[in-house]
Protein backbone atom coordinates (compact mmCIF):
# COMPACT_ATOMS: atom_id res chain seq x y z
CA UNK A 1 0.00 0.00 0.00
CA UNK A 2 1.27 3.14 -1.11
CA UNK A 3 1.63 6.51 1.29
CA UNK A 4 -1.83 7.61 0.14
CA UNK A 5 -3.49 4.39 0.51
CA UNK A 6 -2.55 3.97 4.23
CA UNK A 7 -3.17 7.67 5.30
CA UNK A 8 -6.54 7.20 3.86
CA UNK A 9 -6.99 3.86 5.43
CA UNK A 10 -6.06 5.54 8.74
CA UNK A 11 -8.35 8.32 8.61
CA UNK A 12 -11.37 6.28 7.80
CA UNK A 13 -10.40 4.26 10.98
CA UNK A 14 -10.46 7.58 12.84
CA UNK A 15 -13.45 8.95 11.27
CA UNK A 16 -15.36 5.60 11.89
CA UNK A 17 -14.34 5.45 15.67
CA UNK A 18 -15.18 9.12 16.09
CA UNK A 19 -18.92 8.71 14.28
CA UNK A 20 -19.44 5.60 16.49
CA UNK A 21 -21.13 5.76 19.87
CA UNK A 22 -19.50 4.05 22.75
CA UNK A 23 -21.98 1.99 25.03
CA UNK A 24 -22.39 4.88 27.05
CA UNK A 25 -22.85 7.36 24.87
CA UNK A 26 -25.27 5.15 23.44
CA UNK A 27 -27.39 5.50 26.56
CA UNK A 28 -27.22 9.08 26.58
CA UNK A 29 -30.29 9.26 23.93
CA UNK A 30 -31.78 13.37 23.83
CA UNK A 31 -35.01 13.92 26.06
CA UNK A 32 -37.25 16.81 25.42
CA UNK A 33 -39.46 18.23 27.54
CA UNK A 34 -42.15 21.11 27.09
CA UNK A 35 -44.35 23.25 30.11
CA UNK A 36 -45.94 26.16 30.91
CA UNK A 37 -44.63 28.68 33.83
CA UNK A 38 -47.89 30.83 34.55
CA UNK A 39 -47.77 34.21 36.05
CA UNK A 40 -50.05 32.48 39.20
CA UNK A 41 -47.16 30.62 40.53
CA UNK A 42 -44.57 33.08 39.79
CA UNK A 43 -43.32 35.26 41.96
CA UNK A 44 -40.33 38.25 41.69
CA UNK A 45 -39.11 38.47 45.25
CA UNK A 46 -36.62 40.89 45.27
CA UNK A 47 -35.89 43.67 42.30
CA UNK A 48 -33.56 46.38 42.39
CA UNK A 49 -34.04 49.13 39.65
CA UNK A 50 -30.87 51.90 38.82
CA UNK A 51 -31.74 54.67 36.10
CA UNK A 52 -28.68 54.88 34.03
CA UNK A 53 -29.34 58.82 33.45
CA UNK A 54 -28.24 58.71 30.06
CA UNK A 55 -31.67 58.51 28.16
CA UNK A 56 -35.25 58.03 29.66
CA UNK A 57 -36.41 54.59 30.53
CA UNK A 58 -32.75 53.08 30.52
CA UNK A 59 -32.47 50.98 33.74
CA UNK A 60 -30.13 47.83 34.92
CA UNK A 61 -31.65 45.85 37.33
CA UNK A 62 -30.94 42.99 39.56
CA UNK A 63 -33.95 40.18 40.51
CA UNK A 64 -35.35 37.26 41.71
CA UNK A 65 -38.00 34.82 40.23
CA UNK A 66 -39.51 32.28 42.21
CA UNK A 67 -41.58 29.16 40.55
CA UNK A 68 -43.59 26.23 41.65
CA UNK A 69 -44.99 23.61 40.20
CA UNK A 70 -47.91 22.67 42.19
CA UNK A 71 -49.88 20.91 39.34
CA UNK A 72 -49.49 19.12 36.89
CA UNK A 73 -45.73 19.22 36.49
CA UNK A 74 -42.80 18.04 33.85
CA UNK A 75 -40.90 14.85 34.77
CA UNK A 76 -36.91 15.79 34.16
CA UNK A 77 -34.97 12.20 34.06
CA UNK A 78 -37.58 10.91 35.70
CA UNK A 79 -38.31 13.31 38.40
CA UNK A 80 -40.46 16.15 39.03
CA UNK A 81 -39.22 20.09 39.91
CA UNK A 82 -40.82 21.56 43.06
CA UNK A 83 -39.30 24.84 42.02
CA UNK A 84 -37.36 26.91 40.38
CA UNK A 85 -34.85 30.18 41.26
CA UNK A 86 -34.15 32.18 38.41
CA UNK A 87 -31.77 35.20 39.33
CA UNK A 88 -30.37 37.82 36.57
CA UNK A 89 -29.41 41.51 35.70
CA UNK A 90 -31.12 43.31 33.09
CA UNK A 91 -30.36 46.21 30.68
CA UNK A 92 -33.58 47.50 29.49
CA UNK A 93 -34.64 51.36 27.85
CA UNK A 94 -38.62 50.98 28.27
CA UNK A 95 -38.15 46.78 28.43
CA UNK A 96 -35.83 46.38 25.27
CA UNK A 97 -32.47 44.86 25.71
CA UNK A 98 -31.13 42.01 27.31
CA UNK A 99 -30.57 40.13 30.42
CA UNK A 100 -28.31 37.52 31.91
CA UNK A 101 -29.61 34.61 33.62
CA UNK A 102 -28.84 31.99 36.05
CA UNK A 103 -31.33 29.66 36.71
CA UNK A 104 -31.60 26.72 39.92
CA UNK A 105 -34.63 23.94 39.03
CA UNK A 106 -34.73 22.07 42.64
CA UNK A 107 -36.31 18.70 42.29
CA UNK A 108 -38.59 16.90 44.46
CA UNK A 109 -35.95 14.43 45.42
CA UNK A 110 -33.91 17.19 46.68
CA UNK A 111 -31.04 17.33 43.22
CA UNK A 112 -30.89 19.96 41.46
CA UNK A 113 -29.59 21.28 37.66
CA UNK A 114 -28.20 24.80 37.24
CA UNK A 115 -29.22 26.69 33.58
CA UNK A 116 -27.42 29.99 32.50
CA UNK A 117 -29.85 31.94 30.06
CA UNK A 118 -29.03 34.85 27.64
CA UNK A 119 -32.28 37.09 27.50
CA UNK A 120 -33.48 39.52 24.43
CA UNK A 121 -36.41 41.87 25.40
CA UNK A 122 -38.90 43.39 23.25
CA UNK A 123 -41.65 46.00 24.19
CA UNK A 124 -44.03 45.51 21.41
CA UNK A 125 -46.85 47.89 20.98
CA UNK A 126 -50.36 46.48 20.88
CA UNK A 127 -52.87 48.50 18.52
CA UNK A 128 -55.27 49.71 21.52
CA UNK A 129 -51.32 51.58 22.78
CA UNK A 130 -51.07 49.17 25.41
CA UNK A 131 -47.51 47.60 25.70
CA UNK A 132 -46.63 43.70 26.09
CA UNK A 133 -43.41 43.02 26.98
CA UNK A 134 -41.87 39.40 25.71
CA UNK A 135 -38.51 37.84 26.23
CA UNK A 136 -36.79 34.90 24.08
CA UNK A 137 -34.09 33.14 25.97
CA UNK A 138 -31.51 30.28 25.33
CA UNK A 139 -28.77 28.81 27.17
CA UNK A 140 -27.18 25.74 28.12
CA UNK A 141 -27.67 23.31 31.31
CA UNK A 142 -24.24 23.86 32.96
CA UNK A 143 -24.11 21.04 35.70
CA UNK A 144 -26.54 19.63 38.38
CA UNK A 145 -26.02 17.38 41.38
CA UNK A 146 -27.48 13.55 42.17
CA UNK A 147 -29.62 12.67 39.33
CA UNK A 148 -28.43 15.50 37.21
CA UNK A 149 -24.30 15.33 37.76
CA UNK A 150 -24.01 14.72 34.44
CA UNK A 151 -26.89 16.51 32.75
CA UNK A 152 -26.64 18.02 29.83
CA UNK A 153 -28.72 20.42 27.00
CA UNK A 154 -30.17 23.15 26.24
CA UNK A 155 -33.05 24.97 28.06
CA UNK A 156 -35.28 27.96 25.76
CA UNK A 157 -38.09 29.75 26.91
CA UNK A 158 -40.61 32.82 25.89
CA UNK A 159 -42.18 34.79 28.39
CA UNK A 160 -44.52 37.78 28.67
CA UNK A 161 -43.74 39.83 31.44
CA UNK A 162 -44.08 42.93 33.15
CA UNK A 163 -41.51 43.70 36.34
CA UNK A 164 -42.55 46.82 37.70
CA UNK A 165 -46.50 44.68 38.38
CA UNK A 166 -44.27 41.81 39.16
CA UNK A 167 -45.82 39.67 36.36
CA UNK A 168 -44.21 36.84 34.55
CA UNK A 169 -45.95 34.19 32.25
CA UNK A 170 -44.13 31.96 29.96
CA UNK A 171 -43.66 28.62 28.07
CA UNK A 172 -40.32 26.49 28.55
CA UNK A 173 -38.72 23.35 26.20
CA UNK A 174 -35.62 21.53 28.00
CA UNK A 175 -33.76 19.44 25.49
CA UNK A 176 -30.91 17.40 27.53
CA UNK A 177 -29.64 13.82 28.22
CA UNK A 178 -27.61 12.30 31.45
CA UNK A 179 -25.04 10.05 30.96
CA UNK A 180 -23.17 7.95 33.56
Amino acid sequence: MNRLGITLSAFSLFSLAVALPTNDAAAQQTQRVSFKTPAANTKYTQQHFVDVGDVPGHQVRVFEIHRTFPNDPPVINGVKPKEQWTRGTSDYIDTNGTANNHVIYVMENGDKFFVRLSVLAQNNLNPDGSKKSTTSSTGPITGGTGKFTTIKGIVRSTNVFDPKAGFNDGQTEIEYSVGN
